[in-house]
């Protein structure tokens, strides 16, 4: 997790994405919601500790400003296989997020050895884009990359990532209601060990039961959650792990109250009963002014 700086609203990122809203809450300035989303990511990363999740926390540098650095999944990946993944982003001022000093503090706070680098940055020169597990959404267990195409998810940049790293790719596309594409894979779908939850309607007609099926028949029990549920980061969450001395390893997702409250109970018994834990934590301005969720907060560690 990277703690920001100078967190706030992003305009070079605002016309591929829907979810940031501008303006300063209330009567705010932009200072004071850069202070109020301080306060949630520190509340959020002391959440994760107190469940037991080892939690990397990195400061954001002061120079360049960086709005989005809060949301290191975009840029970098770390693999069980020891592989280092950087990505191209699609914004030029999200490009100076990717900070050596980062991958550093990973290595030595949590043991990780980095065996590779793949580095996919050279296709920013030439308009391409991929940005880590906003774009992908992994099935790690079936390896299985599912990516929806936007201005931020190259095709073929997908592609490279997919046979470099031993993935099958699932691409296809998906709007919201007004047809704009979505952004990231990672707002319409969620792939847990057990259950997937996605956007059905938002996947374009052509795509829908063929993607539907490839989940099925990964053994994942499938929620769907309509448009109004992943505009509220109901699609945006993630499962990791933790290790307790009673109960040995077990499982957490990680959801925000936004996303907690818009799902339909039925939809939430059912996430609840797929994992050992549910962690839902308030990051109503991050979620707002950013346009990212609890997911885009986590850049996961896998230990080879």
């Amino acid at each position: 997790m990277v703690r920001p700086r100078h967190f706030g609203y992003n305009a070079q990122t605002a016309g591929t994405n829907r979810f940031q809203r501008q303006g300063p809450e209330g009567r705010a300035s932009a200072a004071e919601v850069s202070q109020h989303a301080l306060r949630e990511f520190d509340a959020f990363a002391a959440a994760l500790t107190a469940e037991g999740v080892k939690v990397c926390v990195v400061p954001d540098s002061d120079m360049p400003r960086k709005p989005d650095a809060i949301f290191p999944n975009n840029w970098v990946s770390f693999h069980a296989d020891g592989t280092v993944v950087l990505y191209p982003m699609h914004a030029e001022n999200r490009r100076a997020e990717r900070r050596p000093e980062i991958i550093d503090a990973v290595v030595r706070d949590t043991g990780y050895e980095v065996r590779r680098l793949l580095d996919l940055t050279r296709h920013e020169s030439e308009g391409r884009f991929l940005e880590g597990t906003g774009s992908l959404v992994l099935d790690h267990r079936a390896r299985i990359a599912y990516a929806c195409r936007s201005p931020r998810t190259d095709e073929s940049v997908a592609r490279e990532w997919a046979r470099e790293m031993g993935f099958e790719l699932e691409l296809f596309d998906a709007a919201d209601e007004s047809g704009t594409p979505i952004y990231h894979t990672n707002v319409l779908m969620y792939v847990g060990t057990r259950v997937a939850v996605v956007n059905v309607d938002a996947i374009a007609p052509a795509d829908r039961s063929r993607v539907s099926g490839r989940l099925v028949a990964a053994g994942l029990d499938v929620i769907a959650i309509d448009h109004a549920e992943m505009r509220a980061f109901a699609g945006n969450m993630l499962e990791v792990g933790s290790w307790d001395e009673y109960l040995g390893d077990f499982t957490i997702l990680v959801m925000s109250e936004t996303a907690r409250h818009a799902l339909a109970t039925r939809k939430y018994a059912r996430l609840y009963a797929s994992v050992d834990a549910v962690l839902a934590l308030p990051i109503d301005v991050i979620e707002r002014h950013g346009g990212g969720g609890v997911r885009c907060m986590l850049a996961e560690v896998f230990l080879p």
